[in-house]
């Protein structure tokens, strides 16, 4: 699939997800599908319907930044789906492509610092979201990644194809489009990657939810905020979330979760993490 096919898709599914009502629409005739058509969105945004087909039609035209806005504003996209939007829409540049390739790297200080963390649970996925990296106290609330063959070691196929992750997190959806949303994201950032393409493929095969939310084109940035859980030892806990990039590593971001203090949730976070195995090493994955 090329780039601006991408583009294509996009804008078809972000223009079905439109309330035709919401936006003051009014139509007397039923509707054959969801969402606005063609030349409403194209009214909206201040452009041609033929221009505007062209694009959902995948043509190899490169729409300009203020175009891109006008549509972004007219979809009523977020940041996360318009930053997707502007990178589905310009052709891919070698050493982004070339970049995929290389092995991922986890610096040895951000090793040493989730390490500190101590009885903090904190992880780093790099690309596609691989898990790269998690302390004592993320493996035991979350999985041990270290012991999964290396292929496994990826956030979301784990939450996606693990029983067992389905089960530990309650609000195991919201979990999930985050994942997917990042994944979509890092297609489009690398579309030449080959790992990328395979981990798409084995989880449309393997996941009728996978494929549905995949072809719903929804782009979502991970957030910070509460994270509730179900641990099968501990029970029921709500703790926050805190996401961090570092400079120079726009493929890796920490991922830190903290419990209240004096809550059940930081005693049974304790209890865990006492009952949990040494550290295990870093896990660099290509």
């Amino acid at each position: 699939m090329t780039r601006n096919e991408e583009l294509g898709d996009f804008l078809r599914a972000r223009r079905a997800a439109l309330d035709p009502v919401a936006l003051g629409i009014i139509d007397e005739q039923k509707r054959r599908v969801p969402g606005l058509r063609r030349e409403e969105l194209a009214r909206l945004a201040g452009v041609s319907v033929d221009y505007y087909t062209r694009l959902e039609q995948g043509r190899p035209i490169e729409p300009s930044d203020a175009v891109l806005d006008a549509i972004a504003g007219a979809l009523q996209l977020d940041r996360a789906e318009r930053n997707y939007l502007q990178t589905v829409a310009v052709r891919p540049r070698p050493a982004r492509t070339r970049g995929s390739r290389s092995a991922q790297v986890l610096r040895p200080g951000v090793f040493a610092l989730i390490e500190q963390l101590g009885d903090v649970p904190a992880y780093v996925l790099g690309r596609r979201t691989d898990v790269l990296a998690a302390n004592r106290a993320a493996r035991a609330l979350l999985a041990d990644f270290p012991a999964m063959p290396a292929k496994h070691r990826n956030a979301a196929r784990w939450v996606v194809l693990d029983e067992a992750a389905r089960s530990l997190w309650a609000d195991w959806e919201r979990i999930v489009a985050e994942l997917v949303g990042a994944l979509r994201m890092d297609a489009a950032r690398y579309p030449d990657d080959p790992k990328t393409t395979e981990l798409v493929g084995e989880l449309s095969i393997k996941s009728e939810h996978f494929r549905k939310w995949w072809a719903e084109q929804k782009v979502v940035e991970f957030a910070h905020g509460p994270k509730r859980l179900h641990h099968p030892i501990v029970g029921d806990l709500t703790l926050e979330s805190e996401v961090v990039t570092f400079p120079g590593e726009p493929d890796q971001a920490l991922f830190v979760y903290l419990a209240k203090p004096g809550t059940s949730s930081e005693h049974a976070l304790r209890m865990l993490t006492s009952w949990s195995s040494p550290s295990a090493p870093s896990m660099d994955v290509g």
